[in-house]
């Protein structure tokens, strides 16, 4: 199955953790940059990055947003990066200040999902809930 269909199966109770995962870190997903860094956001003391399964998901997330749409259509073009979710928990996330998770498909109230800074989805030097990351 491919990310999307993966998050559908999870949201109906239906799904895989592990198969989930699996297929978001094999997932090159799109994520927007903003004045040279990842977009994000924060809630509840994380930072969440926003990514994304496609372009037309990206496009949904921006028009709620600001009425934008990538790759021109609205006011103003986003640009974006493609990246490995692999990539985006093992190196990014490690390298950035603070509790920090990716938010996938945001403006999809039911194809969203949230990958926390958990061990299991980080490393454990960064997760939340690890003595590790603690100190």
């Amino acid at each position: 199955m491919e990310l999307a269909e993966e998050i559908a199966a999870a949201r109906e109770g239906r799904g895989d953790p592990g198969r989930l995962l699996g297929e978001f870190r094999r997932t090159a997903v799109l994520v927007p940059v903003v004045d040279g860094g990842l977009m994000s956001g924060r809630h509840g003391g994380i930072r969440w990055i926003h990514a994304f399964t496609d372009e037309p998901a990206l496009a949904r997330f921006a028009q709620a947003r600001d009425g934008l749409r990538p790759g021109g259509g609205g006011t103003a073009e986003w640009e974006y990066l493609s990246i490995l979710g692999a990539r985006l928990l093992d190196a990014v996330i490690p390298a950035l200040d603070g509790p920090t998770g990716v938010a996938v498909n945001a403006a999809d109230e039911d194809g969203s999902m949230l990958f926390p800074p958990v061990s299991g989805i980080v490393p454990d030097a960064v997760a939340v809930d690890t003595a590790e990351a603690a100190r």
